[in-house]
């Protein structure tokens, strides 16, 4: 049960963000560029700190994506508005 367009619009306006659908549902795109931005620090930092013997690098590049997750999540709450009606 998705709020109507106008619904989301106005949503956004209320509250002075821009918003955007992305997968069917509706993120804030500041947020969204803050998050992909804290994510590839986060990989690219444990890939490159990691040393350089196999399999580190890969193993410290995923606990970095790991840590930049759960801080995005913590960070950024979700934007979405459950309408529960009755039928």
């Amino acid at each position: 049960m998705s709020a109507l367009p106008e619904q989301k619009a106005a949503a956004a306006v209320r509250e002075g963000q821009v918003l955007a659908e992305v997968w069917e549902d509706v993120v804030d795109v500041k947020e969204l560029l803050l998050s992909l931005l804290i994510s590839t620090v986060g990989a690219l930092g444990g890939y490159i700190a990691a040393p350089n013997t196999p399999p580190y690098p890969l193993v410290c590049g995923l606990i970095g994506s790991v840590v930049a997750f759960v801080v995005c999540a913590v960070l950024f709450k979700p934007k979405r508005n459950l309408i529960d009606e009755e039928v």
